[in-house]
């Protein structure tokens, strides 16, 4: 495991200590949670910028037109 400095100012460091209390575990666990969360948010992003990227308008268009047009079942409308 590694170990590094981070500078905070107070109020993110009390900030910081009350919500890894809230969530019952250490603080180091908390930003270890909350890297892990940014890290997933980030790379999912990229994953599907990448894919959209990729994507072929007129390939969706061509799906889309075979659907059937039908009126709504009762409660989807």
């Amino acid at each position: 495991m590694t170990s590094i400095t981070l500078k905070l100012p107070q109020s993110i460091q009390r900030h910081l200590q009350e919500m890894a209390a809230q969530d019952g575990v250490a603080v180091d666990q908390f930003v270890a949670s909350a890297v892990t969360e940014k890290i997933a948010a980030i790379t999912a992003e990229t994953y599907l910028r990448q894919r959209a990227e990729r994507a072929d308008p007129a390939a969706l268009a061509a799906v889309l037109d075979r659907v059937p047009v039908r009126t709504p079942v009762a409660g989807d409308e």
